[in-house]
């Protein structure tokens, strides 16, 4: 039985070529945002329709299942990428990227206006901008009765995206469903076959049921997928008071192969199985809520910055933004970049 492996344990021991011999693709300085946003839609529109194909009969929409196939041959590009690139020796190098990256602080709310940017509005399927996606999340679960700290939460779910704007090398490693590396791939992992072109598929390292770990060793030990999910997590773990059940909802929202297909479970511990039920009610508010009325950003927005300041420092050190936007949005006196650590 293997013994559980941390990350930073892995990363001395994983036989990984000297930086000269690896052939790895550079990392790009900035990801085509617009790009990603209409990929993080469709997978979004994807992710959607397979929880409404759970449903009873009764309760189905016969037109789902049209859009089910369409969806999903829209972002079979995507996750074909993301399953080759997404290997145990990348995900090392992504977090060694983050660990060293250069200080960039801004105040949550610029975080969350940076991001709408970049959003084409004239795109059909990317007609709801990030901004707008965040307050129908946040608003949604507010006017459900969730507490402060659930809200915010939803508020702030997605601002891992940033890392498109730092060491991103694309779209596969920003967005997507996300699963564990280092061990056996989960057949339900969406377009599972498209991972037997990953390297670590016939690695014996990392084929097996357990892999690099142990039963039960719980998900803080194992390597998840790298993207906006794990690199938010990553920034806000210590720079929040939010509570651990809320940096699961950010962690593990898209781990879709476990929160909805209960997948993994033989890695869970007391705590995993404790924060899954918040994690899955925090799904329906990430999902269902982008076919809301718009919401009023300029009148919610004192009231979140108040909220935001319960739980965050007036600015999170987010990271430096490769390619800083200059335009008027970003550079009022409320959109400043901190660039200090």
């Amino acid at each position: 039985m293997a013994s559980v492996v941390s990350v930073r344990e892995h990363q001395v021991k994983s036989s990984i070529a000297p930086a000269e011999e690896q052939h790895t693709t550079p990392f790009q300085n900035e990801v085509d945002m617009q790009a990603l946003e209409g990929v993080s839609d469709k997978i979004d529109e994807l992710n959607v329709i397979k929880a409404d194909m759970k449903k009873s009969g009764a309760e189905k929409d016969k037109k789902q299942f049209r859009r089910y196939g369409e969806a999903k041959d829209h972002v079979k590009i995507f996750y074909t990428e993301q399953h080759l690139k997404q290997t145990v020796e990348y995900n090392i190098t992504a977090r060694q990227v983050f660990a060293n990256r250069e200080p960039g602080k801004m105040p949550v709310m610029t975080a969350a206006k940076l991001l709408d940017k970049y959003v084409d509005q004239s795109d059909p399927d990317t007609q709801v901008g990030q901004l707008e996606h965040l307050f129908q999340t946040s608003e949604a679960a507010r006017l459900a009765g969730r507490p402060d700290w659930y809200v915010v939460t939803g508020f702030v779910h997605d601002l891992g995206k940033l890392w498109g704007l730092m060491g991103a090398q694309g779209q596969w490693d920003t967005v997507g469903d996300t699963f564990i590396v280092g061990a056996e791939y989960s057949k339900r992992i969406e377009l599972y076959e498209s991972l037997k072109d990953n390297p670590d598929f016939n690695d014996p390292r990392y084929n097996t049921k357990y892999g690099i770990y142990s039963p039960g060793c719980g998900l803080d030990n194992v390597m998840m997928s790298w993207g906006h999910d794990e690199f938010l997590y990553q920034v806000l773990k210590d720079q929040s008071t939010l509570p651990p059940e809320a940096l699961a909802m950010i962690r593990y929202h898209s781990f879709y192969p476990w929160h909805r297909e209960n997948e993994y479970s033989h890695f869970e511990n007391d705590h995993d199985r404790a924060m899954k039920p918040w994690v899955q009610d925090f799904n329906q508010f990430d999902l269902y809520s982008k076919s809301d009325s718009p919401p009023d950003v300029e009148k919610l927005t004192p009231m979140y910055e108040k909220m935001l300041a319960k739980y965050f420092p007036a600015e999170v050190n987010f990271g430096a933004l490769l390619n800083r936007p200059t335009s008027s949005s970003s550079s009022s006196s409320n959109s400043s970049l901190s660039e200090t650590a």
